[in-house]
């Protein structure tokens, strides 16, 4: 089976999608990349990269074609809207005569920006071939829930863009259960639309760093609660900062940050403006293969999102990459990522937007003892193992796609 695959963000970012083509790879699919210039969380072209650099090159043997983009640079609304438009009308010029290949399925991965899917609905006009979109991130809900656009008027004009999109794919994968009935409502066929959640890499799973390692050379010593991703404005870093400084007589209670994005200079300046310098630490970005060595260090790890419908419904990828590596988890979200933190066990979950709330969570996962916490992060890794596992989602996937290729009619998930 030839797949291309049709995402703004690749290797080397770091997205999931990554992991995802590596595996169709591994099961002796052909994968072809369709993708930007990288430059994501950075906001500048990675090195070697550049507007008109390196076109194509080969990733583990995934054929990787590139079109010209215009960088994030420091994440302003009019730099994110020339980002994104800059990536669909290139490939909409270049895909035709770059993706020459015949495939057999077009998978377009959609954390955002939704327009994403317009190429694919380009080269399936041209190819007749069938597309599987897979939702990560519901627009124009999310436009509206980050304040990233504000006129109504303009939320229409993309919610008709967003059914234009969603009426023309084969398929539509969703990332959360909860994302089905915006989908319907925005056009989709019920029976087009298929439950596909996020797995993490193999690389995330318990780990044990030697005692000299240099990523516990970097830590405070005390309990050490660890946030790692992006810190954007969804991620509502005031409610961390908030409950940071309400605990901060507690000296051996640690936040440790990991990660970068439109925030960071914020939250760099408000840990120092009230005087949180003992206590929270801004680590910075380190590559995905470091990650499960940082977890291994952490007490417990943070997951915390804004009070917005948009961000009930969806399950926060960084959890899947929790919960595999076997580590307790505080919450301060409801809905979808909620749920699955109580049905698993694997953690203490609070209100968004709450930083009393957080703050007691954290003070009393403190409190708990070694063997409570294993338990918890015990709990947890059975969760991910029955359902976000790697292989076996890939498996379901590739299933789809196989019956996709055959008929018209849709895949149990």
């Amino acid at each position: 089976m030839r797949i291309l695959i049709v995402t703004q963000y690749f290797w080397p970012e770091s997205f999931r999608i990554n992991d995802l083509a590596l595996g169709l790879e591994e099961r002796g699919y052909k994968v072809t990349v369709l993708t930007g210039k990288p430059n994501y969380p950075s906001g500048s072209f990675f090195p070697g990269y550049s507007f008109f650099k390196r076109n194509k090159e080969e990733y583990e043997g995934i054929k990787i074609l590139r079109v010209p983009l215009v960088s994030r640079g420091n994440g302003g609304k009019l730099r994110l809207m020339l980002n994104y438009v800059s990536f669909v009308l290139s490939a909409m010029l270049l895909a035709p005569f770059r993706c020459r290949d015949s495939y057999d399925i077009i998978f377009v991965y959609e954390p955002s920006p939704i327009t994403v899917g317009l190429p694919a609905l380009l080269l399936k006009a041209i190819k007749g071939t069938p597309i599987m979109f897979w939702v990560q991130d519901l627009w124009p809900e999310s436009l509206s829930a980050t304040n990233a656009i504000r006129s109504q008027r303009v939320i229409k004009i993309i919610e008709q863009l967003v059914r234009f999109i969603y009426r023309g794919c084969d398929r539509i994968l969703i990332q959360s259960k909860a994302f089905f009935e915006s989908i319907v409502k925005l056009g989709a066929e019920r029976d087009r639309i298929l439950y596909f959640p996020n797995s993490a890499e193999e690389l995330y799973r318990p780990v044990v760093v030697e005692e000299d390692a240099p990523e516990l050379m970097k830590m405070p010593q005390g309990f050490r609660v660890m946030f790692a991703g992006n810190i954007g404005t969804a991620q509502d870093f005031p409610t961390i900062i908030a409950a940071a400084e309400l605990l901060k007589e507690y000296k051996d209670i640690h936040w440790i940050i990991l990660g970068n994005g439109r925030m960071y200079s914020w939250v760099n300046e408000m840990v120092k403006a009230r005087k949180l310098t003992d206590t929270v630490h801004l680590l910075g970005w380190h590559p995905v293969e470091s990650m499960p060595r940082y977890f291994s260090i952490a007490d417990a790890m943070l997951v915390t999102l804004k009070r917005e419908v948009i961000f009930s419904l969806t399950i926060p990828s960084k959890l899947q990459s929790y919960l595999a590596c076997s580590k307790p988890v505080i919450a301060a979200l409801e809905g979808e990522g909620a749920r699955v933190i109580t049905e698993a066990g694997a953690g203490l979950t609070v209100p968004p937007e709450d930083p009393k709330a957080l703050s007691q969570a954290v003070l009393d996962m403190y409190r708990m003892s070694y063997e409570e916490l294993m338990t918890m992060g015990a709990s947890g890794r059975q969760y991910y193992e029955k359902h976000f596992e790697r292989a076996m989602l890939l498996d379901r996937l590739v299933e789809c796609m196989q019956a996709l290729r055959k008929e018209p009619y849709p895949c149990e998930p």
